[in-house]
């Protein structure tokens, strides 16, 4: 809702006291979600600029250029209030919405990737309610995305206390286009019609944009109209209606009609172009009677479009539409004067300049003290726990266990150009009309960005741009999901901007520039914040060809850490799996980061795999070594490997210091070569061998008795 002040300025830049249907239109395009008044200063930090670049944050998707006439497009996006609220329509819609952002661009849609949080599944008071808010997001992805036929390719699952009321769904798509046939949402040509197309405007979703930039109170429960509701088949009319209507040329520009539906549609398109937009309410396709003029322009009713044609070829566009059974009706015209007329029969219910709405938002440079962390920085002793014992805990335990219950329910090789799937550091999936293909990595970590949200997140750019680098993509660009608390706290406010200031830092060391994103903020219930969340989404170039198997393939080959074995101490353990699952703590920092060797690991990593040295190639992250060989494992050729080291065994074998790959290759000299050329460690720590992971002198065992409980576990706590 707006504040007082805010309504104060409202009605000075009206000259007047606003209507009813006019607070309503301020109080959507004036939400946190739709003006990032409380990041915007901050945003302004990140690089948004390279060479690639050709379209940066502003528009509904990024744009970057891959070469031979083609580019892509792709955005990450959030949909975590509607989630919560109704899990299935909640993430459902947000694959809607984030597949719209990519072909309003005239983008084809490929891929879509997903990171997801959740409560524990095993939560005392609340593990019944996360089990059936992650059925219902789960559900809701593969529905949407399964029905629309885009591949579902990747991305990650977490599970924490700090999501027990406000689970996080942030849906990344990315599409294909020809770099000369882009499109913008802007409303350009004094007399142009103005287009409504696709889905019959419904009550659903009404104060979305509002609910979403909010926190969750006990009335929360309630809002399920505010959810709206998805239909997968429509929108996948609609993509192909868009582009073919896209060819005809008779399009001067488009936008869909996401959050705040038709109000953010209008405004927004006529204040990019610096123009006005009238319309006349009774023209809009209307599923409901009796809708008044707040409902049909506050309503997110889902599968919508807005379209801006040349004046004259009207009939171009609606025979377009009709041949795909889609709704399209002339609902306005361009203006010359700069403002949003809404008209409801010929009667004026609210006339605001667009400017007022989409640029004259409040921007708040709210106070920030210290980020908020109520953990010691010194941790308790180690353990001294059985190292076997611990290895299986770790890997059964709910964030380092096997997801196959969840990606397998999505549709991960349909158009058929998946190429590596969620059981990969990264996805790939090939641009066919070009010889490129594109890595994808998503990545964020609560647990380092609660410990220090400067260097939590300079550790996940780094992670995504590894993980990139490890199928031999070079990382190239970036887009980012800022999930926090309430920014009206200090000690929130502080998180996020240290996040952004240590995104800002790593993005621009490691050459990822972001072309885009979302934030996301009030994510608490009940006063309870979230850890603060921020997710990346690294998307890197590479020629098309069949990475490096991420499990050992054959007996009898060297293995080798890139990057080496890598140092550690107690307070830089605090963060990691181990602390969590077996110590049942958190403390002190996360793991130290050395961008310079980072990006040297990086580099060598793509050489090894370029030049074809690597077999298969596994970077090391949560859960640290041990894990990572682990995860080699499971396709049945296991490991014998010593570490030679003076660290404590449970630092040596789960500490999570990052610039580490573990690879398997029959060309170990070559391996070691490329790693000296870049001032790099390398460590041959063994061999491949069938059936059995030994670590000398600290565990031994079959590969199954690792395999079977990292198998089943998500399984077996949903089915508790």
């Amino acid at each position: 809702m707006l504040t007082d002040s805010e309504l104060q300025k409202a009605a000075a830049l009206l000259g007047r006291e606003p209507n009813q249907t006019e607070v309503g239109i301020f109080d959507v395009m004036w939400s946190e979600h739709c003006s990032y008044k409380s990041s915007r200063i901050h945003l302004k930090k990140l690089p948004t600029r390279s060479k690639l670049v050709l379209l940066g944050p502003g528009e509904n998707a990024g744009i970057i250029d891959i070469g031979e006439g083609y580019g892509i497009a792709f955005k990450i996006e959030s949909h975590n209030h509607p989630s919560f609220i109704e899990p299935f329509q909640g993430a459902a819609t947000g694959v809607g919405g984030i597949l719209r952002d990519i072909f309003t661009m005239g983008a084809r849609p490929i891929a879509v990737l997903d990171a997801l949080r959740f409560g524990p599944l095993d939560d005392p008071e609340n593990g019944a309610r996360n089990r059936r808010i992650l059925r219902g997001v789960v559900g809701g992805i593969s529905h949407y995305g399964n029905c629309f036929g885009v591949p579902t390719i990747g991305g990650e699952t977490v599970f924490d206390k700090g999501y027990n009321g406000n689970p996080l769904v942030n849906v990344f798509a990315l599409g294909v286009i020809k770099t000369d046939e882009v499109f913008f949402g802007r409303a350009h040509g004094v007399g142009n019609p103005v287009i409504y197309v696709g889905a019959k405007t419904g009550r659903d979703g009404i104060h979305g944009a509002s609910m979403a930039s909010a926190e969750f109170t006990e009335e929360s429960k309630q809002k399920r109209p505010n959810v709206q509701v998805g239909d997968p088949f429509m929108e996948k009319l609609l993509l192909e209606a868009c582009l073919e209507a896209m060819k005809t040329g008779a399009i001067v520009g488009i936008q869909d009609m996401g959050a705040a539906g038709l109000t953010c549609s209008t405004c927004e398109m006529g204040s990019r172009a610096e123009t006005g937009i009238e319309i006349d309410l009774k023209y809009v396709p209307q599923r409901e009677t009796g809708m008044t003029p707040y409902e049909i322009m506050l309503s997110e009713s889902q599968e919508r479009m807005l379209l801006v044609a040349e004046k004259g070829r009207e009939e171009e566009v609606f025979t377009v539409f009709r041949k795909w059974g889609l709704d399209a009706a002339t609902i306005g015209v361009v203006t010359d004067d700069g403002t949003l007329r809404v008209r409801n029969h010929g009667v004026v219910v609210a006339e605001i300049r667009n400017r007022d709405l989409a640029d004259e938002a409040p921007i708040y440079d709210r106070p920030y003290t210290k980020p908020h962390r109520n953990v010691e920085m010194e941790g308790p002793a180690l353990p001294g726990a059985d190292p076997l014992a611990s290895l299986i805990a770790l890997v059964a335990s709910s964030d380092l266990c096997s997801k196959r219950w969840i990606w397998e329910q999505y549709d991960r090789h349909v158009r058929t150009n998946t190429l590596a799937g969620p059981e990969y550091d990264a996805s790939i999936v090939r641009v066919k009309e070009t010889s490129s293909s594109i890595a994808i990595s998503l990545d964020g970590n609560g647990r380092y960005c609660y410990l220090d949200p400067r260097e939590g997140t300079k550790l996940m750019v780094a992670e995504a741009c590894r993980n990139v680098s490890t199928v031999g993509a070079l990382p190239v660009a970036a887009t980012n999901n800022l999930n926090f608390g309430n920014p009206e706290k200090p000690e929130i406010m502080a998180q996020l901007v240290e996040s952004i200031e240590g995104m800002a830092e790593a993005c621009e060391f490691f050459e990822t520039p972001i072309t885009g994103g979302n934030v996301s903020l009030y994510n608490e219930t009940l006063g309870e914040g979230i850890l603060p969340s921020p997710v990346m989404g690294i998307v890197g170039l590479m020629k098309t060809a069949a990475p490096p198997a991420l499990e050992f393939q054959s007996a009898g080959r060297s293995v080798l850490v890139i990057g080496g074995l890598g140092d550690c101490d107690n307070v830089h353990f605090g963060g990691t799996q181990f602390a969590q699952v077996i110590m049942k703590s958190m403390w002190g920092l996360p793991p130290k980061l050395d961008m310079a060797y980072e990006r040297n690991a990086q580099a060598a990593i793509r050489e090894v795999v370029t030049a074809g040295l690597a077999e298969s190639s596994h970077d090391v992250g949560e859960g640290g070594l041990a894990v990572a060989l682990a995860e080699c494992s499971f396709g049945g050729v296991g490991a014998s490997v010593k570490l030679e080291s003076s660290l404590a065994a449970e630092f040596l074998l789960f500490h999570e210091g990052p610039s580490r790959i573990v690879v398997s290759t029959s060309n170990p000299q070559g391996v070691e070569e490329v790693c000296r050329k870049h001032s790099l460690e390398c460590v041959r720590i063994g061999e491949t061998a069938t059936g059995r992971l030994t670590i000398h002198g600290l565990l031994d065992t079959e590969i199954e008795i690792l395999k079977r409980p990292w198998q089943h576990a998500l399984e077996n706590l949903l089915n508790d």
